[in-house]
């Protein structure tokens, strides 16, 4: 019997299928997967600019460098950590344990039918308050088939009471911004609560200007909101602190939903308005109100 290839010449250099694998790669270098985790600093490879990370949505991460100013990019390439090229990525979600919570911090319920809306209301002041409370406490008002709509100021909660027609079985839970002693809205609401439809409105408030306050501010990398002097819109002021657009409506929408986005559940919320909304949802959920 002849003498195989590999005893006349050792090991067959030939045996391997050059084709099996993914032989393009040969010598390519990997870039690794790196999560955007918070505080995690991370420079562009561009233009060399230097950041921590304080917010991560789904297709963004917004750094903030040793001057307090942020700036977002999109995720994926183009980042370098310690020096080395990495792919930045969302964090991966932490797996339930136990009973799931919704983001209010209530045990969440089985999905089940939907649930006819009650005739009683929640109304908050403007759309970013509603969108803050859906957020935090969607899950809870469906289950309680609770409506919230929203009002654009509190100079017409008189007007849509009258329309509305609170009454017995039909009541109305009003949330409004900066309820203060002696401001316009205070006085506002003491005429609600002693008017016609006494009894079955119960007004409430949290003490901030505005409800971005209400988010608390290390969610957005800072910490506190700025001081906005009288006759400058405040949202308008803030953008401007911040280094963010603020020229036209649609750059405060856009500012308000990197705020909403880093809001995870009510521990990302002032004491202040967590109490007032339960107060508000206890309200319009009580036995008499049904």
């Amino acid at each position: 019997m002849p003498p195989s290839t590999a005893d006349r010449f050792g090991p067959d250099r030939y045996s391997d299928d050059v084709l099996a694998g993914d032989w393009r790669a040969a010598g390519r270098r990997t870039i690794p997967e790196v999560a955007a985790t918070r505080d995690l600093v991370v420079e562009l490879a561009a233009d060399g600019y230097c950041g921590a990370v304080v917010g991560v949505e789904k297709q963004t991460v917004t750094l903030e460098d040793r001057h307090g100013r942020t700036r977002m990019f999109p995720l994926g390439l183009g980042f370098l950590v310690d020096g080395e090229p990495v792919r930045l990525v969302a964090p991966a979600a932490a797996a339930p344990k136990g009973r799931l919570r919704t983001a209010s911090g209530s045990f969440a319920t089985e999905a089940g039918p939907a649930k006819v809306a009650l005739p009683s209301r929640i109304f908050v002041e403007g759309r970013h308050d509603a969108e803050l409370v859906e957020k935090i406490w969607g899950a809870d008002l469906r289950v309680e088939g609770v409506v919230v709509e929203y009002l654009e100021g509190v100079d017409l909660l008189g007007e849509v009471l009258d329309e509305f027609r609170p009454g017995p079985g039909r009541r109305v839970g009003v949330l409004v911004d900066h309820l203060v002693p002696g401001s316009k809205e205070q006085r506002i609401a003491d005429a609600v609560m002693r008017g016609r439809h006494r009894g079955h409105v119960l007004v409430v408030g949290h003490p901030y200007i505005d409800i971005w306050q209400a988010v608390k501010p290390a969610r957005i990398g800072r910490d506190a909101w700025p001081e906005i002097p009288r006759g400058t819109s405040w949202k308008h002021g803030v953008c401007a602190t911040f280094g963010w657009p603020h020229a036209e409506q649609a750059d405060i929408a856009r500012a308000w939903q990197r705020i909403l986005g880093q809001v995870r559940g009510y521990g990302d919320l002032e004491p202040a308005l967590l109490g007032r909304v339960e107060e508000l949802i206890d309200f319009v959920t009580a036995p008499s109100s049904a």
